[in-house]
């Protein structure tokens, strides 16, 4: 039987920890706050930015959540971070992604302040993360990373896979675990869609993360006994156990690859709440930066 490495568990212990720096910033007069940007009402995209609300109410960080038209011009959107760019009163902005098809993404991201991306997808953060540099790491990848540091699974030398090569996840996550760091230093082999004979690369991971977007896509053949499975994947389904019902499903076939596994992240409940947390955690850490710099 797998450890099931429960993200809800995990991100309460670290939202503990995060409500005791809120309060030093609070002290001082430097309460955080974090600027929620949507464009359009994707569903998805909608629910994502209710979590983070919720979130940061939990905490006591003061969130400001802003809605666009789906069919806004990229001017707009750009004039709009701008503005959060040069309002003190916000020391972190994301842009919440996907964006209506006729916004060029890449510009827009890397129009956000590096210092307030909390969301770590601008160019020069992508940047100091590939070169072990201070900066703010993507959300889904640092809660991955506190996932498996909240289980003390060590990564330190062992051999770690990534299926998926996105700049969201699959990219910066290969970068934070095999910086040289006392926590990380993992060797990786980054795998995608072209990658050949995969299940043999697959079956070498000791830690393995699943980030394709397709459901259950990993089988238990394709998981080396006893490896750490992550599952970042969350797709709806039809629930046959509930007609009319859907239910969320994984990048891994769960029920096949958890006897296989020592540790296993279920879906829902596992990478998701340690992304909200981590998004939390990149605002907090701007605030206490941008106190910082304004104390000279």
């Amino acid at each position: 039987m797998a450890l099931i490495l429960d993200g809800r568990a995990a991100a309460a212990a670290i939202e503990e920890r995060l409500a005791g720096r809120i309060a030093a910033l609070k002290a001082r007069g430097a309460a955080p706050g974090l600027a929620l940007l949507r464009a359009g009402e994707d569903p998805a995209s909608v629910v994502y930015v209710r979590a983070k609300e919720r979130a940061c109410a939990r905490l006591g960080i003061l969130s400001r959540t802003i809605v666009l038209p789906a069919e806004v011009g990229a001017p707009r959107l750009r004039e709009t971070i701008e503005r959060l760019n040069a309002d003190a009163g916000v020391q972190g902005i994301l842009l919440q992604l996907p964006l209506p098809g006729h916004l060029a993404q890449e510009e827009l991201l890397g129009a956000i302040d590096p210092d307030k991306d909390v969301d770590g997808f601008h160019p020069l953060n992508l940047g100091r993360l590939a070169l072990g540099e201070p900066g703010f790491v993507a959300a889904t990848p640092l809660g991955i990373l506190r996932l498996l540091q909240h289980y003390a699974i060590p990564l330190a030398g062992r051999h770690a896979v990534v299926l998926g090569r996105s700049r969201i996840v699959g990219r910066p996550l290969a970068n934070l675990l095999s910086t040289r760091t006392d926590e990380t230093d993992a060797t990786v082999t980054l795998c995608h869609s072209r990658t050949r004979d995969l299940p043999a690369l697959t079956r070498l991971a000791d830690i393995l993360v699943a980030a394709v977007g397709r459901a259950r896509f990993v089988t238990a053949e394709m998981v080396k006994p006893g490896a750490v499975v992550v599952d970042v994947g969350m797709h709806a389904e039809p629930d046959p156990r509930r007609p009319g019902k859907d239910r969320l499903q994984g990048d891994v076939d769960f029920e096949a690859v958890e006897p296989r596994a020592a540790a296993i992240t279920p879906v829902p409940g596992g990478v998701g709440p340690m992304t909200v947390v981590s998004l939390m955690e990149n605002t907090v850490l701007a605030a206490e930066r941008a106190l910082e710099r304004a104390a000279g």
